[in-house]
């Protein structure tokens, strides 16, 4: 989001896992190619722990054999213009870099789409992941409606959750929703709660976590339909930033955070992404684990 108020300038398989895996850098003079490439002009957080990482992605279990893991799991990327300054709201990079990084998982189809994905994207589908200035009209509720129906899973990522003058709409397929900047915001310093959703297998070894990115709340919907899996402290009382929501058959992640480009290369906020895409799916939540360092910010 832009404008001037609340906005503060930033100033924190089988899983017997392997230090070794921790970090996979690129060869020397080599851009990392699975990171994003360009930051803002600020002075990033600083890199996660080797320590830390590894404690998040304890306690894993190895993916069943069953059709359900063997099937091919088909994702759309749902990008749009970019609309923010740099390294801010980079939607396009976003599509490019993960395109690339999920495949590298066996067994992963990633397709891309701009805007919105086809009708034909939708019906191959299993999982369909937003990141962009979000929208909602009838075309879209045509669509998404009988893609959960069916057993779908969605995940929207930060201002992906701006449904306009269709907020509520929206909200009612995806728990909270926003009316453009009608909301209250605050870019900086975040700390994460996540003890509300320590029994959710997406927040595993998750209790409290630091990013500088933006938290959004006030949000239209009614929080008591949601299942909480992270909050902030605004305003003196806190404010859902992580949740699922399951409408039929078909299931919805959302992430709040997600508006520097610095957090998808952290890899506490990959992990939750990565287990959002597989919850949503049905499919083992560790299914992405190997993914969670690859040329990340871990020292």
């Amino acid at each position: 989001m832009t404008g001037p108020a609340r906005c503060f300038k930033p100033c924190t398989v089988v899983l017997l896992f392997s230090a070794s895996l921790l970090w996979m850098a690129p060869s020397r003079g080599e851009e990392a190619a699975f990171r994003m490439p360009e930051y803002p002009d600020l002075a990033p957080p600083p890199p996660r722990s080797q320590a830390e990482v590894a404690a998040l992605l304890a306690g894993g279990e190895a993916a069943e054999a069953g059709p359900a893991e063997q099937a091919p799991l088909r994702i759309v990327l749902v990008a749009g213009p970019k609309d923010h300054g740099k390294g801010e709201h980079d939607y396009p990079n976003w599509q490019q870099v993960w395109a690339k990084h999920l495949p590298r998982v066996a067994g992963t189809r990633v397709e891309t789409a701009w805007e919105f994905p086809t009708a034909p994207q939708i019906d191959a589908a299993d999982v369909l992941v937003f990141y962009q200035h979000g929208d909602w009209n009838d075309d879209r509720a045509a669509a998404i409606d009988p893609f959960l129906a069916r057993g779908g899973g969605l995940v929207y990522i930060h201002w992906a959750v701006d449904g306009r003058d269709q907020h509520q709409a929206l909200a009612q397929r995806i728990g909270l929703a926003s009316l453009g900047g009608g909301i209250s915001y605050r870019h900086g310093d975040l700390d994460i709660d996540f003890t509300p959703g320590a029994e959710h297998p997406i927040a595993r070894n998750f209790r409290r976590i630091r990013w500088i990115d933006e938290t959004y709340w006030k949000l239209a919907g009614d929080p008591a339909q949601i299942n909480l899996i992270g909050s902030s402290i605004e305003e003196g009382r806190p404010w859902p930033q992580f949740w699922t929501i399951e409408r039929g058959r078909g299931r919805v992640f959302v992430s709040i955070p997600g508006h520097y480009m610095w957090t998808f290369d952290d890899p506490a906020f990959r992990t939750l992404l990565f287990r959002g895409i597989a919850w949503v799916a049905r499919r083992n939540i560790d299914r992405f684990n190997e993914l969670v360092t690859l040329d990340a910010r871990v020292e």
